[in-house]
């Protein structure tokens, strides 16, 4: 998902932020690369999703909602500029519940910093005419990238490495 989010970072970058946005996108998918294939090889082992299934299918399809009316709303309003912080915000309250559902703290604190760095982007996406998504991409995707990779060294200190 840090991929994603520095992609969407790219839509109106300044000059000097794009080299670093793609290097953020590249440890992101070099990250799903190495741990995607760990994923893989234990594709039987159970997650912690088991049982819980529905409710995982309940949050995602709600939060799905969430961003399509309220981009529909910003839309009809000619406000789409600020689709990306919408949709960011839904994706940070998100981690929530989701700590509920998968039995993870950390993604409580995950959610709530990702909702206090909107917030306090908010004066500074006010005060200027770009798409949100220019400051909303990184915050959204060095959160997740460090995150990830915090998540990493933790599971390896705990498990080892998955291959």
């Amino acid at each position: 998902m840090a991929m994603v989010w520095f992609g969407w970072g790219h839509e109106a970058p300044p000059q000097q932020w794009r080299w670093r946005l793609g290097v953020g996108s590249v440890l992101g998918v070099i990250l799903f690369g190495l741990f995607g294939y760990g994923v893989v090889t234990r594709w039987g082992d159970g997650t912690s999703l088991e049982g819980r299934y529905p409710w995982f299918g309940v949050l995602v399809g709600l939060e799905l909602l969430a961003a399509a009316i309220g981009c529909l709303v910003l839309w009809r309003r000619k406000q789409t500029r600020w689709m990306a912080w919408w949709v960011a915000l839904v994706v940070a309250l998100h981690f929530v519940p989701l700590a509920f559902l998968l039995n993870d703290w950390s993604l409580i604190v995950l959610g709530l910093l990702q909702t206090v760095l909107l917030v306090l982007l908010v004066p500074r996406l006010k005060s200027g005419d770009f798409p949100t998504s220019r400051l909303v991409g990184p915050v959204m995707g060095v959160t997740l990238l460090a995150f990830a990779l915090v998540s990493v060294a933790i599971f390896a200190a705990r498990v080892g490495l998955p291959w």
